[in-house]
């Protein structure tokens, strides 16, 4: 991939630059607890995208600093896309929002930038929830802090991928992603605070054992409607804890079980079940953390399978052909499995041993395939390093 991105800057630009790269994200643990203000727990993927950049000089570009970007992954809009940096220069394209945004989030912050050239491309797969966006974003982050010598800490890069989200691609997204792609270090997966934001290194090199996403390629329309409907039960729960007599509760992080049960007739069944499921899964986290500190991949297994029974029958943002794959993971002793991201379609994520993985793999594929018509795809991964310099 490094090679084919330089000689087509070459090619295109007619000299070098630098290269830089930024990967796509897991979440072993931790699903629908960030705005919770629970803990999240992801680890960098060994899937990236690469991005070749040089500070382009006025003359090439008719004297306004301007971007000239190339991408060799677009096949369904314009692969080139050329813009300033001013804010009515947004691009047409949509991919060259996510590196417009970037340039437009650190100029906000103070930050000197010039024009530049780029090409890039990628191996994150798109659409299995591995955050590929987020990656675009912090090799750009990255990059032109390190370019443009800006002086601009790791947790502000993360929050300019996040910020070009909200303000230039139109996704209220959280801060995980772009915190797990710059964050990322190889063998370790990170425990983040979503409401204090401090974060921890575990352990993760399970020896033995092999780390593989099983995608189902479908996904529900009523994902984004859903996840809001879930967030408001949330919402109702803490309003009704705090009013019985807990003025201090913020966030479901700040509640336990005996608590949602002594609100119990004040709320639907629907939120108290929304409720108990965000508790346990913030609970979930930290056993797994403990876990990992013991080298005890086995409980990680169990408690993964927790979560997916958790997120099919009481946060309800499961499908069938999710826990068809899951119900299948059991039956061929897969160590753990559960659905990874927000639901209503996308990957399970899977822990297996090594001398099970054949027998697993090519049994998901051919049962599969039997019910529902079409193959699941493969993505083994590796927790990897994050943002960095080629």
């Amino acid at each position: 991939m490094k090679e084919k991105i330089s000689k087509a800057f070459e090619k295109r630009f007619g000299s070098h630059g630098i290269q830089y790269a930024s990967p796509g994200r897991i979440n072993l643990i931790g699903e629908h607890t960030d705005y919770n203000g629970g803990f999240v727990f992801p680890g960098a993927i060994d899937k990236c995208i690469i991005a070749e950049i040089n500070p382009n000089g006025l003359a090439a570009t008719g004297g306004k600093e301007k971007v000239r970007a190339y991408s060799l992954d677009i096949t369904e809009e314009n692969p080139y896309s050329e813009f300033g940096l001013e804010e009515e220069d947004m691009p047409a394209e949509h991919w060259a929002r996510y590196i417009f945004g970037v340039c437009r989030e650190v100029i906000k912050r103070g930050g000197k930038i010039k024009g530049f050239d780029t090409v890039l491309s990628g191996n994150i797969p798109l659409g299995a929830g591995l955050s590929s966006s987020a990656a675009l974003e912090s090799t750009y982050a990255f990059a032109l802090n390190d370019i443009f010598g800006l002086n601009i800490d790791k947790f502000e890069l993360a929050k300019i991928g996040q910020a070009t989200e909200h303000n230039y691609c139109g996704v209220n997204c959280g801060i995980m992603d772009q915190f797990a792609s710059v964050f990322g270090r190889k063998g370790s997966l990170m425990r983040l605070d979503c409401r204090s934001m401090e974060y921890e290194y575990f352990p993760f090199d399970p020896k033995g054992y092999r780390l593989v996403l099983l995608d189902t390629v479908v996904k529900h329309e009523l994902a984004s409607s859903a996840y809001n409907k879930r967030r408001k039960s949330c919402e109702n729960v803490v309003a009704a804890v705090k009013a019985n007599g807990h003025p201090d509760v913020e966030f479901l992080r700040d509640v336990d079980m005996e608590m949602l049960n002594a609100v119990k007739d004040r709320i639907s069944s629907e939120d108290h079940m929304r409720a108990e499921y965000v508790i346990e899964e913030i609970q979930r986290v930290l056993d797994v953390c403990k876990a990992l500190e013991k080298g005890d991949y086995e409980t990680v297994g169990q408690k993964m399978y927790e979560t997916h029974h958790g997120m099919s029958k009481l946060y309800e943002v499961s499908c069938e052909e999710l826990d068809f794959l899951n119900d299948l993971a059991g039956e061929y002793d897969v160590t753990g499995s559960r659905v990874m991201g927000g639901g209503f379609g996308g990957c399970t994520i899977n822990l297996v041993k090594s001398e099970l993985y054949d027998a697993f793999i090519s049994g998901a594929k051919r049962k599969f395939e039997e019910k529902f018509g079409h193959e699941p795809k493969i993505y083994d991964v590796i927790i990897s390093d994050g943002a960095r310099k080629l």
